[in-house]
């Protein structure tokens, strides 16, 4: 078997011995701010956040990006490595990764997945990357020597990898299985058996495609350390693939700031033009084509009447139909990215979330959004285009610490 020419192939794992799991697995780096970072490791001293967030060791204000953080966490797994804290597996592995939320199960597979095929557009994206935020995992694989944070990657239904999957984790002892933020069990299987290695390589090198749901910044990163090394055809990046039926996006909402200068009134008689407006009761959208918005103390339906958008699929989202109608036409954000006059608000956090940050900030109005669905994100990327920025939110989320690789 060629490493080069397989889409997903196993790897030497770091995994946090059993006893241990529950005091290492720690929220996704890009979750918390570092004052929330620190807060939750407090009296924690092998949890990955440590690693992930290096800065929380620190004293007052600390960059993130110093390179004496990066340092930092360096040491910190090195550290959890010599203490046996964290292990490496004996021989190249897959893992199944289990995620449980409320009646919500995935069952997915941790792999070594190929920086040729991302390259190639076999591992398809929906979004571009910030070179800042790209630097920063760059270095930060550079210098611990591994990747600690995974990419989530969607495949399209393979039954007899499912069913594999189903025997697993029905059949055998978990390696560890542990309880994270959002009450999540994250439950992990090492997968060292070469017949059942064979099976998964071979399947999934037949389908020879997927889509990167969560995690481009990292497996941006992951492509460049490669080309900057001559490894490109043969570099692997650390990611999480589930299937398309197990995948759960949540809707990711809007705050604006101010009004762009219009007065409440003015703002509701400009949204009439294309929106039948209805006064509600505090509530998320029911369906696609529907809004709901909070402002000044008053929640309501929009539901869009406007000329029908064009018809790609990006278009068809309506996170685009609200950039384009709302937050480009009458309030000036064209610039979904940097402009700081907005900000986004995961769905998990609920509706409340939306009307407690509008009532924070005076003159300011909360959009919620239908969640943009699986099969809208795979539209978008089988053909090559891009979402506008925050489009998706999932849940649940991937745990740091659960499995590293090893930089080759």
């Amino acid at each position: 078997m060629e490493n080069n020419n397989v889409i997903y192939a196993p790897f030497i794992g770091v995994v946090p011995t059993a006893s241990y799991a529950a005091e290492v697995a720690a929220p996704p780096y890009d979750v918390l701010s570092s004052e929330e970072a620190k807060i939750k490791a407090q009296h924690k001293p092998y949890s990955f956040l440590h690693i992930s967030k290096a800065e929380i060791d620190f004293d007052g204000e600390v960059s993130p990006y110093e390179e004496r953080v990066y340092q930092k966490a360096a040491e910190n797994f090195k550290n959890l490595l010599e203490q046996g804290i964290l292990y490496k597996t004996n021989k190249p592995c897959f893992f199944v990764y289990q995620m449980t939320m409320g009646n919500h199960v995935q069952t997915g597979l941790v792999v070594a997945a190929s920086v040729k095929a991302y390259n190639e557009g076999r591992i398809k994206r929906h979004e571009l990357t910030r070179v800042a935020k790209e630097n920063d995992r760059v270095k930060q694989i550079r210098t611990v020597g591994a990747q600690t944070g995974p990419a989530l990657l969607i495949n399209k239904n393979l039954p007899e990898i499912k069913e594999l999957l189903h025997k697993i984790t029905t059949t055998r002892n978990y390696a560890f299985s542990v309880v994270g933020d959002h009450d999540v069990r994250h439950s992990l299987w090492i997968v060292d058996d070469d017949n059942e290695i064979n099976q998964i390589v071979w399947a999934f090198s037949a389908q020879n495609e997927a889509y990167i749901a969560d995690g481009h910044h990292r497996s941006a990163a992951a492509a460049r350390l490669a080309n900057e090394d001559g490894t490109t055809d043969s570099a692997r990046f650390l990611a999480v693939a589930y299937f398309e039926d197990e995948m759960k996006i949540w809707d990711y909402n809007r705050v604006v700031f101010d009004l762009n200068g219009n007065s409440t009134e003015e703002f509701l008689q400009k949204l009439g033009r294309n929106f039948r407006l209805s006064p509600i009761a505090m509530s998320k959208p029911t369906r696609k084509g529907l809004f709901t918005m909070y402002l000044n103390k008053q929640w309501y339906n929009l539901e869009y009447i406007g000329a029908p958008m064009p018809d790609d699929p990006v278009s068809q989202l309506d996170v685009s139909l609200l950039s384009e109608k709302v937050l480009k036409e009458l309030l000036a954000i064209e610039d979904l990215r940097n402009d700081e006059r907005i900000d986004f608000i995961g769905g998990i956090r609920g509706a409340e979330e939306i009307q407690k940050v509008v009532d924070a900030h005076a003159g300011s109005v909360g959009f919620m959004v239908y969640p943009t669905s699986v099969a809208e994100l795979i539209a978008v990327a089988d053909k090559k285009m891009l979402m506008p920025p925050k489009s998706t939110w999932f849940e649940p989320k991937l745990a740091d610490g659960i499995v590293s690789k090893l930089s080759e």
